[in-house]
């Protein structure tokens, strides 16, 4: 029972994203950051209040963190079929201190 627990556990903390969700979650940080960030800077310039451009920016970087932490099934649209691990290329003559590895 305990591995069977500790397995969902991990499943769910391990957060699988294939490449072309890690490039969708580096997009939307980049776009998220910027446009808080340039909106905090205007309003906090605008009202002479650092508070409001920190917290500001504080609210746009928890959006950022929600938007791209959790493991959402949009970011693993994409997954990458990897080679069996015994689907080698065989004599290949790969040698590892004097022996040949097959």
């Amino acid at each position: 029972m305990a591995d069977q627990l500790l397995q969902q556990a991990q499943d769910l903390f391990e957060g699988q994203i294939d490449f072309e969700g890690q490039k969708l979650t580096e997009l939307f940080s980049t776009i998220i950051l910027t446009i808080t960030g340039c909106l905090a800077f205007g309003l906090g310039f605008a009202q002479g209040s650092i508070w409001v451009t920190l917290w500001i920016g504080l609210g746009g970087t928890a959006l950022a963190f929600l938007v791209v932490v959790p493991p959402y099934s949009i970011y693993n649209e994409n997954p990458e079929k990897w080679l069996r691990a015994n689907s080698g290329i065989s004599g290949s003559g790969i040698e590892v201190d004097g022996k040949k590895i097959n």
